[in-house]
């Protein structure tokens, strides 16, 4: 027997994530969670798209899935537009002594500095509660700007500035809410969407330049933003809807941790829904990637590629964020009791698994 998992949510994440659970041989799922009773009773194998039963049936049933007692949750509901409720739910699987990973919300992969004591105090009381931990991580924020940067700073002699990219093609990600409603692609330029209000930015991403300058021992005097965005050249269509001529088609901006009046650590994000938009922005490696720049003595460069086995860039940024929360299960039920970070674990790494 391996460690009990229950899956939270079964969307572009969370379809993923069972199927990482079930690749690996000291993880047992134990339930799934689901929010729409037209998916309840599915197995959780077909709503993964395996092309076979896992033998674990769908449920809305919450109290149902707790009173298994599991070991870990994987929670990769959406949180980021409901943040109240999203807490409420984070809070409830640790006050029961449930540990937690988690895709969001992502500002608590490292809250402290950024986040009002509101919202991350009652994790950390539910935590002590129950004697669980939550992990909150992925893709981006996380492994691309958090293990990925640090390994690279441990063969600088000098750092001057290290920078994290995120330089993909997002037409294929088939999100309407994320796209339109948090992105605001697609909607009047003078639109000031979700993602774009004042300090939102620096509450999602300014946990990866506070945690960065944590790793590297900065003390950082402010954090800054700047955002660029362009317009569709004509209409077009990606795989979410219609993109109009003229709105919004490309984003492109920059959370700075400033120090001494110079950003020393920044986390960047180049986003188009065509690749010939915004030309003089930065291009991605192959069809996208993560790249860390470490700027100083010697200067590095680091691209990670992203490519699922159907061809899209974009399937493989979402396996990606769920195996690193799947690879990490082991490790944060090891852990002490509480909120924690990356810079609290060792590395997690995945398994081979025996055929």
């Amino acid at each position: 027997m391996g460690y009990r998992v229950v899956q939270w949510s079964t969307g572009n994440v969370g379809r993923h994530a069972i199927a990482g659970i079930d690749a690996r041989d000291d993880l047992d799922l134990a339930g799934v969670w689901v929010s729409s009773d037209a998916k309840a009773g599915t197995d959780a194998g077909e709503l993964a798209g395996l092309g076979r039963e896992l033998g674990v049936a769908a449920t809305t049933d919450a109290d149902a899935l707790l009173a298994l007692r599991p070991d870990c949750i994987v929670h990769t509901a959406m949180a980021d537009h409901r943040i109240p409720e999203a807490i409420e739910d984070l809070c409830r699987f640790l006050r029961a002594g449930i540990n937690v990973v988690s895709s969001g919300p992502v500002f608590l992969q490292y809250p402290d500095g950024t986040a009002p004591d509101g919202l991350v105090a009652p994790i950390k009381q539910a935590a002590a509660e129950g004697g669980a931990s939550l992990w909150v991580n992925g893709i981006d924020p996380g492994f691309a700007n958090d293990t990925l940067p640090l390994a690279l700073t441990g063969i600088s002699e000098r750092i001057d500035e290290v920078r994290c990219l995120e330089i993909l093609d997002y037409s294929t990600y088939d999100n309407p809410q994320v796209l339109f409603d948090i992105m605001g692609f697609g909607k009047p330029m003078d639109d000031v969407p979700m993602l774009l209000q004042p300090g939102v930015l620096s509450l999602a991403w300014g946990s990866v330049v506070r945690q960065l300058a944590t790793g590297l021992d900065v003390t950082l005097d402010e954090v800054t933003e700047q955002v660029e965005r362009l317009p569709a050249p004509e209409t077009f269509d990606i795989a979410s809807g219609t993109i109009p001529e003229g709105s919004a088609a490309a984003l492109r901006f920059e959370v700075r941790g400033m120090r001494g009046g110079r950003p020393v650590v920044v986390l960047e994000h180049v986003t188009r829904l065509r690749d010939d938009l915004g030309p003089g922005w930065p291009q991605p490696a192959g069809q996208g990637c993560y790249r860390v720049i470490v700027s100083g003595e010697p200067n590095y460069t680091l691209d990670l590629q992203l490519l699922g086995t159907d061809g899209d860039h974009n399937t493989a940024g979402l396996k990606a964020t769920a195996m690193r929360l799947v690879n990490a299960i082991p490790t944060v039920i090891a852990a002490p009791p509480g909120l924690l970070t990356a810079l609290d674990l060792p590395l997690v790494s995945g398994r081979v698994r025996a055929t």
